[in-house]
């Protein structure tokens, strides 16, 4: 498997930003750690191995990057509002300097044409950034893979809520989302996956109300609850990783 390592001062965070790339061609793919998590736990907790058959074969390109988490979800002692503006920054990153960075590395690589767009991937927390990044901006993700997340902002931020806040929990914004909104149309052309087991540790209560918003709205993104044997754990996201991948890819 192709590897590429990068460290690149990111001026939307006003610090160095680590990241790697896997594989030498394919679909871009961005993959947000689990909370608080590195770059390298795609690879160090082996969801590399198990998109191992898509990377290497040209079918995708993976980009893991840092999260943000200990200074923004994950502090609760610290000042919410500026927790949720340092959190808008690392979003801005994403969308605004990783996501460039990968679309041109798959552009010089294997001449892709940035349609369709990148896919956001991640398990946990990560697949609480990676719904909220599809949701706010389908026009840059073209699909995600979301296994085990939260989709409510009270799970980092409490009681506290201001416009940021409310902009980055799923579960209210899209409650509320127009349906003129120019992105109806992106949502219902592109493929989403949001799961969630009921087992051990896994809360999929914002999973069950954003799958009655979808349904509500006529959003087809494709919902799914795994039984109360699934639990928030790592060897279940592999599982649903590789059942999902075909679907997501439109394979």
């Amino acid at each position: 498997m192709e590897m590429q390592y990068f460290k690149d001062y990111s001026p939307a965070l006003g610090r160095e930003m680590e990241c790697k790339v896997y594989g030498h061609a394919g679909r871009p793919i961005l993959y947000i750690p689990c909370q608080d998590g590195r770059f390298f736990d795609f690879e160090d907790f082996h969801m590399a191995d198990t998109l191992a058959p898509w990377i290497d074969s040209g079918k995708v390109m993976v980009l893991s990057i840092d999260t943000l988490d200990r200074e923004t979800w994950s502090d609760p002692n610290g000042n919410p509002y500026w927790r949720i503006r340092r959190y808008e920054q690392w979003l801005r990153y994403i969308v605004d300097e990783a996501v460039p960075k990968l679309q041109q590395i798959a552009r010089e690589r294997n001449g892709w044409d940035g349609n369709p767009g990148v896919i956001a991937f991640g398990c946990s927390l990560g697949a609480t950034h990676a719904v909220n990044l599809y949701l706010r901006r389908p026009d840059v993700f073209c699909g995600c893979l979301a296994l085990s997340g939260i989709y409510t902002a009270a799970y980092g931020f409490g009681n506290y809520m201001d416009e940021l806040v409310y902009m980055n929990s799923p579960v209210d914004y899209m409650a509320n989302f127009p349906e003129n909104h120019p992105y109806m149309e992106l949502f219902r052309n592109q493929k989403a996956v949001i799961c969630c087991g009921q087992g051990a540790w896994e809360q999929p209560d914002t999973t069950w109300y954003l799958k009655r918003i979808f349904e509500a709205k006529h959003i087809p993104v494709w919902v799914d609850l795994w039984g109360q044997d699934v639990k928030h754990d790592w060897d279940w996201w592999y599982k649903q990783a590789a059942y999902y991948m075909p679907y997501v890819l439109g394979e």
